[in-house]
């Protein structure tokens, strides 16, 4: 199932039932297990692991050196899950020896065209990176979040699961799980109360995520005091549990 006009290195290890389409490039230390699609004039570069039912559509880069100056060629990796969708043109990089020298994905996703994954990120499951929404190096990204086409995210951020961005965004800080973001400059417009509903989260806990966020953002407390405030809410749900923890381990702020 590879077409003869590929070009697949020999140490690159391919499961018998992937099919590789016509001008594509295959290197050294690449491994795509069962069921997965690759379509014509790609080029995936290792040391990458690519998992099972993955469709990658023509001139996608997947796998090449990260954009970071101080990257020398060292052994550093990218992995990918099962089920992904990777289209036209996205990008998406092996990570630096300044992180864990490795860019994880997880399953699920959807990377439309002109997408960029850069260095050391790391991507949940069931992410939606709508055209030309990029995020740069160290980035981390939560389960179920959706960037909007041309969103921009700077480095080291992370976004929480559920979160949302409108189209042109610029998130320069953490966003909080389950926070809707947009307009210029970036601010938070509510919850993700829809996505939350789609997935099957109850009632209950999309109305205390609200309350949290009133919290947060409404009554101008420091975001220590709002999460002491936070845990003095009764009917604890996991989800509210996960914003906590998440808030608590901020590192360059949230956006207000």
């Amino acid at each position: 199932m590879i077409d003869p006009k590929a070009i697949v290195d020999n140490s690159a290890k391919i499961a018998e039932n992937v099919s590789v389409g016509p001008f594509t490039v295959i290197g050294a230390e690449v491994e795509i297990a069962a069921g997965s699609v690759i379509g014509p004039h790609v080029v995936i570069n290792g040391p990458t692991s690519i998992g099972k039912d993955n469709r990658i559509y023509q001139f996608a880069s997947v796998g090449e050196d990260p954009q970071d100056k101080k990257y020398a060629r060292e052994h550093t990796r990218l992995e990918i899950g099962d089920r992904n969708i990777i289209r036209e043109f996205a990008t998406l990089h092996r990570g630096t020896l300044q992180d864990r020298g490795l860019t994880q994905i997880g399953s699920d996703n959807l990377f439309m065209a002109y997408t960029h994954v850069a260095h050391d990120c790391v991507i949940g499951n069931h992410v939606v990176m709508a055209n030309g929404a990029s995020l740069a190096g160290h980035v981390h990204l939560g389960d179920h979040a959706i960037l909007g086409g041309f969103t921009l995210v700077h480095q080291f951020t992370q976004i929480g699961q559920y979160s949302f961005s409108a189209m042109g965004s610029a998130i320069t800080q953490d966003i909080p799980p389950f926070v809707m973001v947009g307009g210029r400059p970036t601010r938070p417009h509510g919850v993700n109360s829809v996505g939350m509903e789609r997935n099957g989260v109850t009632p209950e806990a999309i109305r205390q995520i609200r309350k949290a966020y009133k919290i947060l953002y409404k009554m101008n407390f420091r975001l220590e005091d709002a999460i002491e405030e936070m845990e003095g809410m009764a009917g604890d749900s996991d989800e509210l549990s996960n914003m906590m923890n998440f808030l608590r381990n901020v590192t360059r702020g949230i956006l207000r």
